[in-house]
């Protein structure tokens, strides 16, 4: 019985990957073919063994060890959903997630990875990004790095049962990994307010960071060791912030019109710059650029200073990131 129902499992989930590729190829994502064959050979389920629902008045699991068979196969279905899944829940907060796989197909092609490439992953999460990689790239050439051991232990467990071996390390992934470095590209699945500085020590020159930021991907390609500069994607991007690093400043919502804040566009706005714009200053500017999507935004690291700015680094329009200010400040050309 027992092999019936692994075998069983084991078509459901080749049925499962083989979906979820062509859906994310059909939807413009996973262009490159050597990404197409890491989604669909690595089994996702193998890293997301039970996961978490949100519902009203906390949050319902799902797992891969439920002997009821509906549920059981709700849970695989789930697996392969494009959806991000809740993977560690503490204290009723949700600390770590498997991310949604076309944000991950996004991110993984906006890295831009070459053979020989060696890359830094900041979150390690459930493994699956870094199996991901690390069928794209080898096991030597990826590190992930997270806090918690009780992430990282797991998700250690979880790459050697798909057959993978990249180096993962306990630690706060604000300092990198200097002992594996220097890297040809950073990426973090977590957010950060401000660009941590061994980030840029630790990537060659020419190399890209990639990271969530104010809900947003900054790119930011690598001049030296302290200096950087990069757009925004399209893409929205919602992450678990990073844990260790000084945390964002919230942005004031009071006083502004709901069908204001239902706008995603205004809302990154906001979130860029939390602490040193008014909301309703903010809302002069967003008008008067003439609504500005992330793609026209970007953020510069010369030395101790960032800023972040639209449509141009040294343009009119830049403030300081990730910075408290004080309310009403003005955005100008010397905010940076």
């Amino acid at each position: 019985m027992g092999g019936t129902h692994l075998k069983r499992d084991a078509e459901l989930s080749s049925a499962l990957r083989g979906e979820l590729v062509e859906g994310l190829r059909a939807a413009g994502e996973l262009t490159d073919p050597r990404w197409r064959r890491a989604f669909a050979d690595v089994p996702r389920e193998l890293f997301v063994p039970a996961y978490y629902v949100g519902v009203v008045g906390g949050y319902q699991r799902f797992s891969g060890d439920d002997p009821d068979p509906l549920r059981h196969e709700s849970w695989l279905v789930g697996v392969y959903a494009d959806e991000p899944l809740g993977t560690h829940v503490r204290d009723g907060e949700l600390v770590s997630s498997s991310s949604q796989p076309s944000l991950m197909a996004k991110m993984l092609a906006a890295l831009n990875v070459q053979d020989g490439h060696t890359v830094l992953e900041i979150g390690t999460g459930t493994g699956y990004n870094a199996a991901l990689l690390a069928h794209r790239l080898g096991d030597d050439k990826v590190t992930t790095v997270d806090l918690d051991p009780e992430i990282t232990g797991p998700a250690r467990a979880h790459l050697a049962e798909a057959g993978f071996h990249p180096e993962v390390v306990t630690g706060d992934g604000t300092y990198g990994c200097p002992w594996r470095a220097p890297f040809d590209r950073i990426l973090a699945t977590c957010a950060i307010a401000r660009v941590p500085p061994a980030w840029l020590a630790q990537t060659r020159p020419d190399g890209l960071v990639l990271a969530p930021l104010a809900t947003g991907l900054i790119a930011l390609r690598v001049r030296d060791a302290t200096h950087a500069e990069g757009r925004f994607l399209r893409t929205p991007a919602y992450f678990v912030p990073l844990r260790g690093a000084a945390p964002a400043p919230v942005p004031r919502v009071r006083g502004l019109p709901f069908r204001l804040l239902q706008s995603d566009r205004f809302r990154f706005l906001l979130a860029l710059t939390a602490g040193v714009l008014d909301p309703g200053d903010a809302h002069q500017l967003w008008r008067g650029l003439g609504r500005p999507g992330r793609e026209r935004y970007g953020v510069s690291v010369a030395g101790d200073a960032q800023w972040a700015w639209v449509d141009h680094p040294d343009g009119p329009y830049r403030w300081p990131l990730g910075a408290a200010g004080p309310r009403g400040a003005g955005v100008s050309p010397g905010a940076a």
